[in-house]
């Protein structure tokens, strides 16, 4: 492995010289810096990323801890924001909490400035008192619980808003919503941007057609849906809480020979790859997954460089992307 004194010889420069072009210090003469670009491309010199880390105290790695990588927003997002990590020379290491209190608990208490420089949390269960922080954190979404701690996020209330007055747009009147929970921040925003959209519609709010979903997987949509197509009056709409839920309620609705967008209207949430592939493709709020990632490692980086600098919420654009569950063709 060629090291910095390789580099010096070769480009006929002084180590130091070397080291200050590979620390990307911008003092360098041109024509010595031309000199020695060229001599690391000749020589394959790869920086080692322990000792310069070592050097500045740091680790290298970043922790993203997450609900569940089987829904594909956060396997989505998470090689997001493995990619904006890179850019900053940090790797990533993945914490899964199941959403759950104890799994959340867990994962904050392993994380420590002998393990990562930072964290970025998408908790779901954790309360005012359990954010006991070691290391500057940037939280993801919108949450119940108000702590002094930056965010990034999407507004989900102006996004299931947004779902919602679309629904209302194509004629529809009992527009039921799938995905309450008692304890995700996230759906009692939807929940509220669901009610304010009615409202805004002048249509009356129906406790009963608002299921709730302990998870958010296909299984869990197609339950759901069973029960409010076995109403006396069944929904001619449904607002689901993720995609995946979407998709099950769709199953459904097949199964029941309840045609979607004909009879039933359906939106999702998050854009996940699958919702422009399924039978009818579904249409979802989708928000901009990339601006996420590169928002919430961007300001991560800024509270590891200012640990004590003022408190930013970020937040990040999103779309409705209408497609054959809801427009007929």
């Amino acid at each position: 492995m060629a090291t910095l004194k390789d580099v010096a010889r070769l480009a006929g420069v002084s180590v130091k010289t070397v080291s200050n072009v590979v620390n990307g210090y911008s003092f360098v003469k041109p024509d010595n810096r031309r000199r020695v670009e060229e001599a690391l491309e000749a020589t394959g010199y790869r920086p080692n990323l322990g000792a310069r880390n070592l050097r500045r105290g740091r680790t290298g790695f970043i922790a993203l801890v997450l609900p569940e990588l089987s829904i594909p927003y956060f396997a989505e997002l998470a090689g997001l924001v493995i990619a904006a990590a890179q850019e900053h020379e940090w790797n990533v290491l993945i914490e899964q909490t199941f959403g759950t209190l104890a799994g959340e608990r867990s994962a904050l208490a392993s994380l420590g400035p002998h393990l990562v420089d930072a964290a970025i949390l998408s908790p779901e269960a954790l309360q005012v008192d359990d954010f006991q922080l070691s290391v500057p954190t940037v939280l993801l979404g919108e949450h119940a619980v108000d702590v002094p701690i930056s965010r990034v996020g999407i507004d989900n209330v102006a996004a299931a808003q947004t779902a919602v007055r679309h629904l209302v747009s194509l004629g529809r009147t009992r527009i039921a919503a799938i995905g309450a929970h008692p304890h995700r921040g996230t759906a009692a925003l939807r929940l509220e941007g669901y009610r304010a959209a009615l409202a805004e519609a002048s249509l009356p709010f129906s406790p009963e057609l608002v299921v709730p979903a302990l998870n958010y997987h296909r299984a869990d949509g197609a339950a759901a849906m069973k029960s409010l197509l076995d109403m006396k009056t069944p929904p001619d709409a449904v607002f689901c809480f993720n995609d995946l839920l979407a998709i099950g309620a769709m199953r459904t609705a097949a199964e029941r020979s309840v045609r979607v967008p004909e009879d039933l209207a359906v939106v999702g949430f998050d854009n996940n790859e699958e919702s422009a592939y399924s039978a009818p493709s579904l249409t979802s709020v989708a928000p901009d997954k990339a601006a996420i990632a590169r928002a919430a490692v961007d300001l991560l980086h800024r509270r590891v460089d200012a640990p004590d600098g003022a408190l930013e919420n970020v937040e990040t654009p999103f779309s409705l992307l209408v497609r054959e569950s809801t427009v007929v063709r």
